[in-house]
């Protein structure tokens, strides 16, 4: 789950740790990780795991966290008094992965430490419209932050996902662009309040007259791109890099 506000992905494992739980928290991760968030909460404050065994794979992820560009901070909050708790705490585990009693700790060691991104939001109606307003942001933002070259690609991009939200969320529109990396990346994100993710449709019928191009038209503009659950519905981000 993200949080569309400070970009920071909440990840919650509860049950006991075992064998077959390795591969899935594994390819979760990687998800989470692949959509670069501003950072990455473990909450494994429900998570029973005698013997400490799934702490190597929270250190990699954090290890990896680390070598993204920008960074990706981890913390965690976990059970007192655990096998867990006792194998995070220690050098260097606790560098990498600093670990909190509580969600709402560890939550803001996330984003007071994070590095300071600069960021505009725009609120807009669930009308196809309102891709101008967006377009004309866009442009704005990036002539205000050097970022020029990127104008042409980014209007095209944000255009396409308030039009996508528009016409297939049918909800109030959030427009949030944002500046990372010391001005070398750009992240677009459109949040909207339909819980259904968006995917590309790779065959068509009659590709003449269907619409469904406007994912592919963001596939092609933009480096990456992808879509999260909100607690109350979901984020399309993009990220253009200069």
């Amino acid at each position: 789950m993200v949080d569309d506000e400070t970009w920071v992905v909440e990840f919650t494992v509860r049950g006991v740790w075992d064998r077959a739980l390795w591969p899935v928290a594994f390819g979760l991760l990687n998800t989470c990780m692949s959509h670069h968030p501003a950072g990455l909460l473990l909450d494994l404050s429900g998570l029973h795991d005698p013997g400490a065994m799934s702490a190597p794979l929270w250190l990699t992820a954090a290890a990896h966290g680390e070598r993204m560009e920008p960074a990706v901070r981890v913390a965690a909050c976990l059970p007192d008094h655990s096998d867990l708790s006792a194998r995070l705490s220690g050098a260097p585990a606790g560098r990498l992965v600093p670990a909190f009693p509580s969600v709402r700790l560890a939550r803001s060691f996330l984003t007071g430490t994070s590095p300071r991104i600069d960021r505009v939001r725009l609120h807009l109606p669930p009308e196809t419209a309102a891709a101008v307003r967006a377009r004309h942001m866009v442009s704005t933002a990036c002539e205000q932050w050097g970022m020029t070259p990127l104008v042409t690609r980014a209007r095209l991009v944000v255009s396409e996902l308030v039009v996508n939200a528009a016409e297939h969320a049918g909800t109030p529109i959030q427009v949030l662009i944002s500046r990372r990396d010391a001005g070398a990346l750009l992240h677009l994100a459109v949040v909207d309040g339909s819980p259904v993710l968006p995917s590309i449709r790779r065959e068509m019928e009659n590709p003449l007259t269907e619409r469904g191009y406007g994912l592919r038209i963001v596939d092609a503009a933009v480096n990456v791109w992808g879509a999260l659950p909100t607690r109350t519905g979901k984020i399309v981000w993009a990220l253009l890099r200069s």
